[in-house]
């Protein structure tokens, strides 16, 4: 590298920008190599308008801008302009690179991703990382390349993949639900002892889901089943209770997802490859309602907790309140299935998955 080089420990960059669902494993990922090697520095890749303009420096890492470049879904008059548009990006990523001085290259997918691959290669070595069950095409380019791939679950599409499951906050991976039921239930505001339901729909909720939840409110509270509802802050959600029976408690967001976690017995949500992550890491029973646009990916990335039966999956279009009723009150009132249902997820799940990524990456470093 040139003479910009700063000295120290050894220069991890993550290129995982755009979506939390790239973020996230990159920022778990980079705490489990400052937990190996506190010496080392991390640094991430990102664009101007992406998420990880705020989520990146709230928790202390330098963040480098990089020009964007979005992977047209379909032909477009925008693809003529493309090869233009990641020659620049790559040049300006290339000079991050070496200014920073970059041991390795480690992507998570995404149009931050791409970019980062082309100015590593041949430079710097580089580690991919997979967390959707179907591979996307900056994933596939990089892993052509690098020198070790990483995928969350089996047949991501990338050649010689090993399966380690997604890199995840230590808040998540540590967390004793067990422990934090007493709390978590009384900052909710929910009964202290009656099956507890979660359920959200990303961070800007589900109207599918709100409907669907909402619309059992009142079998929900004659079976005895309490209901924790994050419906997304533009939503809103009018619930009809039963006086007497455990509450059914909506609110906007979730800031604290650890204790929504430890206050529920089950979980109702979409099936994003970091919720089905996390979920299945903290041992929750789960009903999986992927989200019906793309590629199917989100089926994809529950199939292997419903196959093992710690979840069940119900397609979008077939979730009314009558399904909920009949699916999700009977789970939640069977304490032995919920039991059974929870040593399957967890069994599924992959707690250790950033500090083995974080192994892997300082194994490739070439010091």
């Amino acid at each position: 590298m040139n003479g910009q080089v700063q000295q120290g420990g050894p220069c991890v960059v993550v290129a995982g920008g755009g979506t939390a669902g790239h973020i996230e494993p990159a920022l778990a990922l980079a705490d489990a190599v400052r937990r190996l090697r506190p010496d080392a520095r991390v640094v991430a890749l990102g664009t101007e308008r992406g998420l990880e303009s705020k989520l990146v420096p709230a928790r202390g890492y330098p963040l480098e801008l990089i020009p964007p470049v979005p992977m047209p879904r379909k032909p477009t008059p925008d693809l003529l302009k493309l090869p233009l548009r990641v020659r620049g990006a790559v040049r300006h990523t290339r000079e991050v690179l070496e200014r920073v001085g970059a041991d390795v290259v480690v992507g998570f997918g995404g149009y931050v991703a791409l970019p980062a691959y082309l100015a590593a290669r041949g430079r710097v070595p580089i580690v991919v990382h997979e967390a959707n069950a179907r591979a996307g095409l900056a994933n596939k380019v990089g892993a052509r390349f690098a020198e070790r791939v990483a995928a969350a679950v089996p047949d991501s599409g990338l050649p010689n993949a090993e399966v380690i499951g997604i890199p995840l906050r230590e808040s998540i991976t540590s967390l004793d639900r067990a422990a934090l039921r007493a709390q978590a239930r009384a900052h909710f505001g929910l009964h202290p002892d009656a099956p507890t339901l979660l359920v959200f729909g990303g961070s800007q909720g589900a109207r599918t889901i709100n409907n669907a939840v909402s619309g059992a409110a009142v079998e929900f509270a004659r079976a005895g089943v309490g209901v924790l509802h994050a419906h997304g802050p533009k939503n809103t959600l009018v619930v009809q209770g039963v006086p007497g029976s455990p509450p059914y408690v909506a609110v906007p967001y979730l800031e604290r997802m650890d204790l929504a976690y430890a206050a529920a017995d089950a979980v109702l949500c979409r099936s994003g490859a970091m919720t089905v992550a996390e979920v299945s890491a903290v041992g929750l029973p789960a009903v999986y309602v992927p989200l019906p646009i793309g590629n199917g990916e989100q089926a994809f990335n529950a199939k292997p907790v419903v196959d093992a039966g710690g979840a069940l999956l119900v397609p979008d279009a077939e979730l009314t309140s009558q399904k909920v009723v009949d699916e999700v009150v009977p789970m939640l009132t069977d304490r032995s299935r919920l039991a059974a249902m929870s040593a399957a997820a967890q069994q599924g799940g992959h707690r250790s998955a950033g500090e083995v990524l974080a192994r892997t990456v300082l194994e490739v470093i070439r010091k």
